[in-house]
């Protein structure tokens, strides 16, 4: 989450500096490169706070798709807009100046009710704003990468210990799950099993909201179909929404399944003994937009989930049979 009082108070700085009208500060949000008004601070209260700004719209859009700094000594909206204004509002700025946040995406804005308010010197004093600016926003992301990894770091170290909390598979599975979500926060998250037969498989663990009518959902699936049926068929992981993959809604279990439509997706395929065995599936509706980390936590969760598997598969085999 953004700093908003040290942003709000870099802005009430600009606009002093700067006499302006009002500074405002476009920042991109996590999952998107569109930005939003971040902090803002104003002679007036007719800045539109909720106001987000796609790279090229207007000239704070301008700004941010070109990455070069912008000044208009007297601003003519029959050329271009704010935004950030209603109509009438904007209709009253006389001059803008504004410069792109270096390494971010973003950018500050100033305007004025009176022409020619901005000059060159202002526009390089400005840039230093911007230079500040990125500053703060790259600390603050280190220390959101900070958080996430120790996170990580500490769920892994959970699951590590619970072959030794949770000994039987009902347990270890339920247990197993439950940190996945939590540390991913992807809302689903459950296992896809081959059944004996190796035509078919089976869910196993909390798939709450995996199906519009739970109630007849099949209790077994074609091996197949869908994407879980891909995994399975080839061996290999699948991911969507993770801005390398295909964006369409996934079907996990194919067309002919009346399942939720799933924006972002990991499957994961759990091999042992020279065949899938099973397929982990993290899923949900929303566009998360992760990215590698998530993906490598993931595949280091699964590997140990190989193990725990393996293990009981070769217990079963070397268990006595009855005489």
């Amino acid at each position: 989450m953004a700093d908003a009082p040290f942003y709000h108070t870099l802005m009430a700085l600009a606009l002093n500096v700067f006499d302006a009208y009002s500074a405002v500060l476009f920042l991109p949000g996590p999952d998107s490169e569109d930005c939003r008004v971040t902090a803002h601070y104003s002679l007036g209260d007719d800045v539109k706070a909720d106001v987000v700004v796609s790279p090229g719209m207007g000239l704070a859009g301008w700004i941010i798709r070109n990455e070069k700094p912008l000044l208009v000594g007297n601003f003519d909206q029959k050329r271009g807009f704010l935004g950030y204004y209603d109509p009438k509002d904007e209709a009253r700025i006389r001059a803008f100046m504004g410069c792109p946040v270096p390494g971010c995406g973003g950018a500050i804005c100033l305007d004025s009710r009176k022409t020619f308010t901005f000059g060159e010197k202002d526009q390089k004093i400005l840039g230093q704003f911007a230079d500040i600016t990125a500053s703060h926003v790259m600390a603050e992301r280190q220390r959101a990468d900070d958080a996430r990894d120790a996170a990580y770091y500490r769920a892994l170290c959970t699951i590590s210990g619970l072959r030794r909390s949770h000994p039987t598979w009902p347990a270890f599975q339920t247990a197993l799950l439950g940190v996945l979500s939590e540390a991913t926060g992807f809302s689903a998250c459950f296992l896809a099993v081959r059944d004996e037969s190796g035509h078919g498989y089976y869910l196993e663990g909390p798939s709450r909201g995996v199906f519009e009518h739970p109630l007849d959902a099949p209790k077994k699936f074609t091996l197949g179909q869908g994407l879980i049926g891909w995994v399975f068929k080839n061996n290999s992981p699948a991911f969507v929404g993770d801005g390398e993959s295909a964006t369409a809604p996934a079907l996990l279990f194919g067309k002919d399944v009346p399942a939720a439509e799933f924006c972002s997706v990991i499957c994961l395929p759990l091999t042992f003994a020279r065949r899938t065995r099973a397929v982990l599936i993290l899923a949900d509706q929303r566009p998360l937009a992760f990215g590698p980390d998530i993906k490598e936590f993931a595949r280091m969760a699964s590997e140990y989930l190989v193990l725990f598997l393996e293990n009981l598969h070769l217990k079963s085999r070397l268990s006595p049979r009855p005489s």
